[in-house]
């Protein structure tokens, strides 16, 4: 069967990516709060924070199949489809490291965060904050690129990829400092497994960003 030449271009992939990005920068600022709330003793809103978090991963999640439902076989696009789809999986699985961060929080409301490892638990999310933040301008920049080609416009969004890259890298020193710590604390065994597993989880929320931006680096030497 002849596909239409017409129906051979469709509007640019990266408008719904950059969408995606945004819910993806929208759920992680409520991550923030949630973290922030569960080791305040005034703050009574975690679940309430939490389950807007889950609100908003599905709201991404719709845009992500519609990324994926509006892209016929036969399409000329800017990029490889399976760079593309890779790419999207990557800003996606973002979400699911917040999700899976504040779920493992649930489990094990008290005693919560131990006070000494408070403020390094606020270091690191202010820490991987600064990669979805990168993550969210490269996606804008790159759709300026995918639309022009221009040099210029690739250089600043290469150049957002290497100040993203760098701050996964603070992430990564401060998720170090805080295994460091609580395998040098007087810990039950308990408390021990569920800090070093929260560190591990919200230093994934970086990896991912990082990762997104390797993909969208191998998009942009094609």
């Amino acid at each position: 069967m002849r596909i239409p030449f017409l129906s051979m271009f469709v509007t640019s992939p990266f408008e719904g990516i950059q969408e995606h990005a945004e819910k993806v920068q929208e759920c992680t600022w409520t991550f923030q709060q949630a973290i922030e709330c569960h080791v305040s003793n005034r703050c009574k809103r975690f679940e309430e924070l939490r389950h807007e978090v889950i609100q908003l991963e599905s709201q991404a999640d719709a845009i992500k199949r519609r990324i994926r439902g509006h892209i016929p076989k036969g399409t000329m696009l800017p990029v490889d489809k399976f760079q593309l789809f890779r790419y999207l999986r990557e800003q996606d699985s973002v979400l699911d490291s917040v999700e899976d961060a504040l779920d493992w929080l649930s489990y094990r409301p008290e005693p919560g965060i131990p006070d000494e490892l408070e403020k390094d638990f606020f270091l690191l999310v202010d820490a991987v904050m600064g990669p979805i933040e990168q993550m969210a301008k490269m996606v804008e920049e790159a759709r300026k690129y995918f639309s022009v080609f221009s040099e210029k416009q690739r250089v600043v969004v290469k150049d957002i990829i290497r100040t993203l890259r760098q701050q996964e890298h603070d992430a990564d020193k401060a998720e170090d400092i805080i295994k460091q710590k609580v395998f040098n604390m007087d810990l039950d065994p308990v408390t021990v497994f569920h800090m070093v597993r929260l560190a591990d989880i919200i230093g994934s929320i970086a990896d991912h960003a990082e990762n997104a931006g390797d993909m969208m680096r191998a998009m942009l030497a094609k």
